[in-house]
């Protein structure tokens, strides 16, 4: 697949989104696991709202710590489409695993939502985000 940014073709390896599906999944048990820990450690000592900034905050820098060795350690050569197409790829599964389990839970979709609102607080939204961003920066940034 190609495609065009700016003035040059982009050639789009579908096979080299393999590694990062799995890194992925490492981190989605990351972050089922740091979910447990919130419920048992954290929120309880601390509170429910500072349990989920402080859980939310270990969650994004163990994304950014995997993210920085992945590319550190991948042999592979990203091109910078390939890791914009990474960051939307892990965010994708990221938000859609979310609500997955939230239906399945049967939590109504407005409370998922609801973990977005930035405005009433909520700091959900620098996970997906760090999952956006985290492939482009170190990855651009390490094969500099």
């Amino acid at each position: 697949m190609a495609t065009s940014l700016g003035s040059e073709a982009v050639s789009i390896r579908p096979n080299v989104f393999l590694y990062p599906l799995g890194i992925w999944v490492a981190m989605a048990v990351i972050a089922v696991v740091n979910g447990g820990v919130r419920e048992i450690v954290l929120i309880p000592r601390v509170g429910e709202y500072s349990g989920h900034v402080l859980s939310t905050a270990i969650l994004v820098a163990a994304i950014l710590l995997v993210s920085f060795a992945f590319f550190s350690w991948t042999p592979v050569d990203y091109a910078q489409a390939e890791l914009v197409l990474v960051g939307i790829l892990w965010t994708v599964l990221t938000v859609g695993f979310e609500f997955a389990v939230g239906a399945v839970e049967g939590t109504p979709v407005s409370v998922t939502l609801g973990q977005y609102d930035v405005l009433a607080g909520q700091v959900w939204i620098a996970v997906p985000i760090a999952l956006l961003v985290s492939p482009l920066l170190f990855g651009w940034y390490l094969s500099s």
